[in-house]
């Protein structure tokens, strides 16, 4: 393993440390307990190391800075005793027996992707990565074809969503080990699922956070919702820089990541010539290259930026994909009728219909909630590098409650929202549960140890709260029971309206498969038509002879579907709320809040 930081144990059986400490005279290697300290030697920009052959994997430390107080490693690879504890040297030599990887498990182009969100602590009741991994066969035999699972930085407690992560190199240890990651993705390239990791680049959380101590991670220019924003821009930040592009390296190379998902990309503030994210998006290119497997890049933005997946070459940041919150925003506010926040801009029809066609609604036009001009046309980007959902984790997580979408608005019309997704041009997200209505919610939870965190985090979550019109009182994050009402349950997938919930996600993403392979699934043969009382949509694809459809009947009435198709030829193959039928399209009455789905393919 060839990386500038942490400790690096290597076959000859020595571990070399090396450490970033700018504004420090003297570095010191302080064994646990005190059994030793040694120095570690000068090198220029800042940094400090030393090789030792009595530091096996195991062996515990801390950093001493001048006459300070001994500090866990930043770039530790393990926390055994939590976040302010030691850090400890892990060997990460690993006997890799899949070789799918390289060449049949790939996300490439997205193209064909269907993307599972999850959260290992709440996916299973064990909530660790070997039993996360014993359900991969479910979803790989659902249709899914890349599982993106929420950030494992290693963070203060045992319960967390992963984005107070202050050790960015380090698995949570009650999550697992790099061991028991590393088999998990091997498990997932085995069913030819390939694997996405949520990472965070725009903060680190609050409690066990020693970096400032260290140099000048921090910007002190700039802030995010979240605290200081970190010094991408300013002076010293090359090596801050070089910190997170070799932490991304880390995660693609040694655990053989497929791509990452980047959290709140539009809250990184760097006005270099060269940004951080696109030297990271060069370096993973680089990295593709070298591998011969192709990794993907994946951005989370709400601002309507397509600069952030224009190619490098073009002057774009050159990333692969984008999370499109408005496909969300539109779909969520016309189902559930609720128009606080950032729901205000969005709630009919017409923003469904425009939505579903362009990806985002009126571009560059003026936001109520944001009170400014918002956003871009995304033009000639390529339908796949959008990614659209109807929930994850933020948009269930961040209710009072942690409803579901069904929960709001019924299992019927929950359908509709989904095959909306599924059967869009654009690379469709599912978030862990929806695929079979799930009961429990996803709620927002923390386990940290500082009372005086503990209170600030209580303050700031009811005041984020309010601010979106929220009035009702939200679990406390801090009591266990609420983390553990969100544990999901999948023998519930087999019973009652699960079950048949779970069998048509199956088949809108069998359907997908199909219109894919046919190439059907094309924005430049789709078209949205809806009915101006708001009582149906349809959308359609047509290449040849074949044809694709589906109709949501969003109204509180049966209706007839030959005024809808128009005379269309086409079998009516697959409906929700109905029973399963085979037939012509002239003899179909769609109930209400049913989805139909009519093809010839």
């Amino acid at each position: 393993m060839n990386f500038s930081h942490g400790a690096v144990y290597s076959n000859d059986g020595r571990t070399r440390f090396r450490v970033w400490a700018p504004h420090s005279d003297e570095v010191w290697l302080v064994a646990e307990n005190d059994r030793w300290e040694r120095p570690l030697g000068a090198e220029a920009n800042g940094y400090f190391s030393a090789t030792f052959d009595d530091c096996p994997p195991g062996f515990l430390y801390r950093y001493r800075l001048d006459e300070g107080a001994p500090l866990p490693d930043p770039a530790s690879f393990c926390q055994p005793d939590g976040v302010h504890g030691p850090s400890m040297v892990v060997d990460h030599h690993f006997s890799w027996q899949c070789e799918k990887r390289h060449d049949e498990v790939s996300l490439g182009n997205l193209k064909d992707a269907l993307i599972y969100e999850l959260h290992v602590g709440t996916f299973t009741r064990e909530g660790t990565l070997e039993a996360a991994a014993e359900k991969l066969p479910i979803l790989a035999d659902l249709g899914i074809t890349a599982v993106e699972l929420l950030p494992l930085s290693a963070f203060p407690g045992d319960r967390n969503w992963g984005y107070d992560g202050v050790f960015p190199y380090a698995v949570p240890a009650c999550y697992g080990t790099f061991a028991t990651f590393r088999r998990f993705v091997e498990r997932a390239h085995d069913l030819d699922l390939s694997v996405i990791l949520d990472v965070v680049y725009n903060h680190l959380g609050p409690e066990g956070n020693y970096f400032s101590r260290f140099g000048p991670y921090y910007s002190e220019r700039f802030k995010t919702p979240w605290g200081a924003a970190l010094n991408f821009d300013g002076p010293h930040c090359d090596p801050v820089c070089d910190f997170f592009i070799e932490n991304a390296l880390f995660w693609l190379r040694e655990c053989r990541v497929d791509g990452l998902r980047l959290d709140a990309i539009d809250e990184i503030v760097d006005t270099s010539a060269k940004p951080f994210l696109e030297s990271l998006a060069e370096q993973v290119y680089e990295l593709s290259r070298e591998t011969g497997h192709p990794h993907v890049l994946i951005g989370e933005s709400n601002a309507n930026d397509p600069r952030f997946i224009i190619p490098r070459e073009r002057g774009g940041i050159g990333l692969d994909a984008v999370w499109i919150d408005d496909f969300h925003h539109a779909l969520h506010a016309y189902f559930t009728g609720e128009r606080e926040g950032y729901y205000a801009d969005f709630g009919s029809l017409r923003h469904v219909k425009k939505t579903l066609r362009k990806g985002t609604f009126a571009p560059g036009g003026y936001r109520t909630y944001r009170k400014r001009n918002y956003g871009r046309d995304f033009g000639a980007a390529h339908q796949e590098q959008l990614v659209v959902y109807t929930q994850n984790h933020d948009q269930t997580g961040n209710r009072p409650k942690g409803e579901r979408l069904h929960h709001l608005i019924g299992v019927d019309r929950a359908i509709q929202a989904a095959a909306l997704t599924i059967l869009s041009p654009y690379t469709p997200m599912l978030f862990m549960g929806e695929e079979y209505a799930a009961d429990q919610p996803f709620l927002f939870f923390t386990n940290h140890g500082d009372p005086t965190m503990i209170k600030g985090m209580r303050k700031g979550r009811n005041k984020e709260l309010r601010e979106f019109g929220w009035r009702e009182k939200a679990p406390d994050p801090q009591d266990p029971e609420t983390r553990e009402s969100c544990i999901l349950d999948f023998a519930d997938r087999e019973q009652g309206v699960h079950a048949q919930v779970f069998a048509a996600y199956r088949s809108l993403m069998h359907l997908r498969r199909q219109a894919r392979e046919m190439r059907l699934l094309d924005h430049d043969r789709m078209t949205v038509t809806a009915d101006e009382q708001g009582h149906w949509l349809r959308i359609e694809y047509r290449r040849q002879r074949k044809w694709l459809g589906v109709v949501v009947n969003t109204g509180e009435k049966p209706l007839g579907l030959g005024d809808i198709l128009e005379g269309e030829a086409g079998e009516a193959i697959w409906a929700f709320s109905e029973e399963r039928f085979h037939g012509n399209w002239r003899e179909t009455t769609a109930a209400a809040h049913a989805t139909i789905v009519f093809a010839s393919l």
